[in-house]
């Protein structure tokens, strides 16, 4: 079973130690925002896999034989930090993931960064996502999604990870307030 991380502390020091950082949660929870600050504090090359992986232009979806080799040849390299959660894809990036940062934040507040990024966003293509995908009103089934996500995806992910990633170390943040703390230990320690 992976080794869970305790505290905020505990889970600073080993990501500061990392070369590949895997960053999971349910949309609209930050990943990619904590990913990103992580890459420029430790160096660490961010790759989403919204842009890099999953979408083309339009909102049509990669082709799965496509995205898997651009997952493979990404995972290959030494230093990384990957936000992006598709448990379909775990047993290609959990064998080379040495840290999994797990945002579990209430689906309330997910729905509530999901509005927030609309607001600020729409019509436009945010940094992080594949170039002719502009931010648009979430329709109901991406809207279930979050809301269902603890009870629907929670457990593929806890299924992946146990099967792909018994060695990685994972440390769960419940709060935003966790999110800031670990950003700057890691700060802290550079």
């Amino acid at each position: 079973m992976p080794h869970a991380l305790k505290t905020v502390a505990e889970a600073a020091a080993a990501v500061s130690r990392a070369n590949r950082i895997s960053v999971i949660g349910c949309s609209g929870g930050g990943k990619t925002t904590l990913a990103r600050a992580l890459g420029q504090r430790l160096d660490l090359p961010h790759i989403s896999m919204d842009k890099a992986f999953f979408w083309l232009p339009g909102w049509k979806k990669r082709d799965k034989a496509e995205e898997r080799a651009l997952i493979l040849e990404a995972v290959a390299a030494e230093r990384w930090i990957m936000d992006g959660t598709g448990p379909s894809t775990f047993h290609l990036r959990m064998p080379r993931t040495e840290v999994v940062l797990w945002l579990r934040l209430p689906r309330w507040l997910c729905l509530l960064s999901v509005f927030r990024r609309v607001m600020t966003s729409f019509g436009r293509v945010r940094p992080d996502m594949a170039p002719g995908c502009p931010e648009q009103f979430p329709d109901s089934e991406f809207l279930t999604y979050i809301w269902r996500f603890e009870r629907n995806v929670v457990p593929l992910i806890e299924r992946e990870i146990a099967l792909h990633g018994p060695h990685v170390a994972i440390f769960t943040l419940k709060t935003r307030r966790d999110v800031a703390r670990l950003l700057d230990l890691v700060s802290a320690a550079d």
